[in-house]
């Protein structure tokens, strides 16, 4: 149990860094659930798809999951980078995001979690508690990551779209690089 919370946490940590990106814009209770059920979902079912896709497809993607989670993410980056230095006449504020938008952001931090369920398959862990632990650690880890950027965003305020796009590239960079 010790080492599926360890792999929780490991995996958490991306959803972490991504949710102080988002949460430099504003939060609210809507979009704290709407985040915890976008990042939960994807969290909790990667690794039982993993599992479901077999072996075959773990040896294509799992070389490439990292440059294609963290793609993704340094895109959702770019694109908040290009709103903020395009001048919205009014601060946007991550209430306002679109669920897509928040979807292909959870979407993409949880490729990792889709390699993990292949690696699940190898070993005798439970598909379904090794699914609930690392969602419930994502959500957690997603809530703390939203409140420290929802403060520090409320300090940043004018820059606050423009530092979460940053975050969210150097995310992407990381996650590509194997260093989430």
């Amino acid at each position: 149990m010790l080492a599926l919370l360890l792999v929780a946490g490991s995996l958490g940590m991306s959803n972490f860094a991504a949710a102080i990106a988002i949460g430099l814009s504003g939060v609210d209770t809507r979009l704290r659930l709407r985040i915890a059920l976008s990042f939960g979902l994807f969290e909790a079912g990667m690794p039982i798809l993993g599992l479901l896709i077999g072996r075959q497809a773990a040896s294509a993607l799992g070389s490439h999951a990292d440059l294609i989670a963290g793609c993704l993410v340094i895109a959702t980056g770019l694109y908040s980078l290009l709103r903020s230095l395009r001048g919205a006449e009014q601060p946007s504020s991550a209430a306002s995001q679109p669920m897509g938008r928040l979807l292909i952001t959870g979407l993409a931090l949880s490729i990792d979690n889709l390699v993990v369920g292949f690696a699940l398959g190898a070993y005798e862990v439970s598909i379904p508690v090794a699914a609930v632990v690392i969602a419930v650690v994502s959500v957690a880890m997603s809530l703390v990551g939203l409140e420290m950027g929802a403060r520090l965003g409320e300090r940043v305020e004018r820059r606050s779209e423009l530092l979460s796009g940053v975050i969210l590239v150097a995310v992407g960079i990381a996650i590509a690089a194997g260093v989430l």
